[in-house]
């Protein structure tokens, strides 16, 4: 039987088996693509979720803190109302971009507060006023990781999706 080019069967075999694991490297690499397009597409979801408890413990912590600080100075009530309109807002911000303007106001007026409670010598000394102090610089450090840790893995999937030949299947997949 001398059917396929020219009459040499093996070669033809020999060229078809090729082709065929062109196409199986092919399709294999596009798999390997896509999954670590979802894999870091959902790390970037669940990267932000993080920081959004750590900011949700935050915001219930504050309450606690400005009724710490209005035992000692409840003359100060604009930076009481301020710190309340901020932790407010930064709790209704939704998208990213929104909620990191939030949360930058939010954190001046958390500075205005403890401004103010420097000038209460008693109230510095206070062990619940400490201990709140202490587990909010715990929080805004384990935000700060949050941050950094979403902030990089954005920045793989945005290499990922801008690089070839990833970026044709992440349009093709709308990644």
């Amino acid at each position: 039987m001398k059917l396929l080019f020219g009459g040499n069967m093996i070669a033809g075999i020999a060229l078809l088996a090729i082709f065929l694991l062109i196409v199986l490297a092919v399709v294999f690499v596009v798999i390997v693509i896509y999954n670590k397009l979802v894999r870091l597409r959902t790390t970037v979801k669940s990267s932000w979720s993080d920081i959004d408890v750590h900011l949700k413990k935050r915001y219930d912590l504050v309450p606690n803190l400005v009724e710490t600080v209005k035992g000692y100075a409840t003359h100060e009530k604009t930076v009481f109302e301020k710190v309340s309109v901020a932790r407010s807002s930064a709790m209704k911000a939704s998208s990213p971009a929104d909620k990191a303007k939030a949360e930058n106001m939010f954190s001046e007026t958390l500075k205005s507060l403890f401004a103010v409670a420097e000038a209460y010598p008693e109230l510095k000394a206070n062990a619940n006023f400490m201990q709140l102090q202490s587990q909010l610089k715990e929080l805004e450090d384990n935000i700060e990781y949050a941050r950094r840790y979403y902030n990089a893995v954005v920045r793989d999937y945005n290499i990922l999706t801008e690089t070839f030949p990833s970026n044709i299947i992440a349009a093709q997949s709308d990644s």
